[in-house]
């Protein structure tokens, strides 16, 4: 299992998250979710999952490795899972 998780840099909402994905399968990616950090399926983002900063050392204890926001998303991509944002506004 290869879940990867950057550090908790990301504000939003009054919170930092991290993003967490999985350099293997999306499948995996969501197992590991509902199994080690019960965050619901309807948060995944497509190709990743926003982790509270809370939630962070739970995820490294259960097994994600930290790495950087450049080196999660060169693996995620190298890996083919990596989702290309939509396409916003009037066009």
């Amino acid at each position: 299992m290869v879940v990867l998780i950057d550090s908790p840099v990301w504000p939003w909402r009054g919170r930092k998250w991290s993003h967490l994905v999985s350099d293997v399968s999306y499948a995996e990616l969501h197992a590991f979710v509902e199994t080690e950090l019960g965050i619901p399926r309807r948060a995944f983002q497509g190709d990743h999952y926003d982790v509270p900063e809370d939630l962070y050392d739970i995820a490294v204890a259960a097994g994600a490795e930290p790495v950087g926001a450049r080196e999660l998303l060169s693996r995620l991509r190298a890996a083919g899972l990596r989702r290309k944002k939509r396409a916003t506004g009037a066009g």
